[in-house]
């Protein structure tokens, strides 16, 4: 018997292969499946079961894909419903594959549908717990996502999900493996570990939502408490899932046709596409398209474009890094992102050697940002860190404007204003300045090497926050 679990630390998501003797299963696909194909041919296998734990909201799984090329049944658990050919399994079902069972578990909450899958191997011993986002490693799912569809509240669907935990998951043996959808990164909890596997034993002991005495109201006010707003992409993701989509093999076709300079700018102007450039952002600063947007494609980058591009139809054209521009159009596609309509052949370098207008962004290093201080009356500097990165530590009089909300908080900033805007690295107040300069704000200056330099340099005063539970009289 064979575990791999094939983890994608971008999109912090696990899939897994399962293999024993010439039978292959593959739970919670990507979306490009070759490598999956791939694996089970090196192993001599044939993929018999595409297992979903339900319809994920954060990328675009490629179950349909995978059982096209290989013949195996897609399988869903109860409620799924899906509007495409697949197995739905009823609770407590066994599926054989090669010599080894598949249990499934249909653990409502998370979505109504969700289902964990618990793997009996040769001997008949219940060894791996496939929990998809019902468990995670230090958390659980969020009730929040599937409220609209469920046509119930997140509170309910807590209580829910409680019932499945107490009733269904926390009964099974503490040795078992528990291997979730997802770790720490991922928008589908809130508390998850870096750690992407673990006995169920463990969490029954470390993860907070399982503790033995907690009470099903304690449980849902904890679950719920704390929960940022989903990404805009997340519905699409799950209707994409549910109702289907096209080829991802199109998908790329489509997106890597390479466009001249001019072609490029005419499809720009004529189709209001957006120009998004994927170069490293210091690259980017010193000289781009006009208008363009600067997502990393060395960072979390579809996560991002997830919840900043708000309409997954909208065209995009491509600037990016020699050869990378098909790693750019798969990793869009897999959070559904599938109006790639080409990319600048030949980069920036044959832009620029056509005399088209280029723009660029100031970039200052915290040496030079605090020469500026001394020099200035009144000196803005924007933290577009998340809150609690901000509350652990930020510099004072720093005013946070957190990235994730940069489409609500549009209307804070004064066009007129001379803004500094850092995050923890760079990665994220180049995306910033990017997007806001797009939009007419021209005078924002990218801080280098974000708010970790800015500490090590020792110019500027910072403040911890201090929670006030433990502040005494």
């Amino acid at each position: 018997m064979i575990i791999e679990q094939i983890y994608t630390g971008c999109l912090a998501q696990g899939a897994y292969y399962i293999q024993s003797g010439k039978e292959a299963a593959i739970i919670d696909p990507l979306r490009e499946v070759a490598p999956y194909i791939d694996r089970a041919e090196r192993g001599g296998a044939t993929i018999k079961y595409v297992l979903e734990t339900h319809f994920h909201a954060d990328f675009v799984s490629g179950h349909i894909d995978l059982a096209q090329k290989t013949g195996a049944n897609i399988v869903f658990g109860p409620l799924a419903n899906p509007s495409f050919e697949a197995y739905q399994a009823t609770d407590g079902e066994e599926l054989k594959v090669g010599k080894v069972k598949i249990r499934v578990i249909h653990t409502p909450g998370h979505t109504m549908e969700s289902t964990c899958f618990l793997l009996i191997d040769e001997a008949g011993k219940e060894t791996a717990l496939f929990s998809g986002d019902t468990l995670f490693i230090g958390d659980v799912g969020r009730p929040d996502l599937a409220q609209k569809a469920a046509d119930m509240t997140m509170e309910q669907l807590a209580g829910t999900l409680f019932d499945s935990l107490r009733n269904k998951i926390m009964p099974l043996a503490d040795d078992i493996i528990v291997y979730p959808a997802h770790g720490a990164g991922s928008a589908c909890g809130k508390n998850m570990s870096k750690e992407t596997t673990d006995t169920l034993g463990n969490q029954k002991k470390y993860n907070y939502a399982l503790r033995a005495n907690m009470t099903r109201e304690e449980f849902i006010t904890e679950v719920t408490r704390g929960l940022d707003a989903p990404p805009a992409y997340f519905p699409q993701n799950v209707r994409m899932n549910k109702e289907g989509y096209e080829s991802i093999d199109s998908v790329i076709s489509s997106g890597l046709t390479p466009l001249s300079p001019d072609a490029f700018e005419a499809a720009a102007n004529e189709l209001g596409a957006l120009v998004l450039d994927t170069r490293n952002a210091q690259t980017f600063a010193a000289q781009f398209i006009p208008n363009s947007v600067n997502i990393g494609i060395d960072g979390s980058f579809a996560p991002w474009v997830g919840a900043l591009i708000p309409d997954v139809a909208q065209p995009i054209l491509l600037v990016t890094e020699a050869g990378r521009e098909e790693e750019v159009v798969t990793r869009l596609a897999r959070v559904g992102f599938d109006n790639t309509i080409g990319y600048l052949n030949g980069g920036m370098a044959a832009w620029i050697a056509t005399g088209k207008e280029t723009d660029q962004i100031t970039s200052i290093d915290p040496v030079e940002l605090a020469e500026i201080e001394k020099k200035s009356a009144e000196l803005n500097i924007l933290d577009v860190r998340k809150n609690p990165e901000y509350l652990s530590e930020h510099v004072v009089n720093a005013q946070l404007l957190p990235l994730d909300n940069i489409n609500e908080n549009i209307t804070t900033l004064d066009r007129n204003k001379t803004y500094y805007v850092h995050c923890a690295g760079g990665y994220r107040s180049m995306i910033f300045t990017s997007m806001m300069r797009a939009r007419g704000f021209d005078n924002l200056i990218d801080v280098k090497g974000g708010f970790a330099a800015i500490k090590a340099s020792g110019l500027f005063t910072t403040t911890d926050y201090v929670c006030p539970s433990t502040l005494t009289d």
